[in-house]
């Protein structure tokens, strides 16, 4: 694993922690469409995080919040990888 990679995702993690701590946070996590919304709310808490760093954890958990893809009518499977 890449030393960028193990960073971003220590970020993710952070990130998640504070999801997990902070309900209006989750809120707006839970509401948020894409996972570039949910990268944004990640960056103006400071974490460096970005939409395909959250998709590519999706299907995994840390600090007890699952990440996972929904699928969104005219979404192409496939393309933010």
């Amino acid at each position: 694993m890449s030393q960028g990679l193990v960073v971003t995702l220590e970020q993710l993690k952070h990130f998640l922690a504070r999801v997990q701590r902070d309900p209006a946070l989750k809120r707006q996590v839970g509401d948020a469409i894409t996972a570039d919304e949910v990268a944004l709310l990640a960056q103006e808490l400071g974490f460096s995080v970005s939409g395909s760093d959250i998709l590519r954890f999706s299907g995994q958990s840390a600090s007890g919040v699952r990440v996972r893809r929904i699928e969104h009518p005219g979404e192409y499977p496939g393309r933010y990888y």
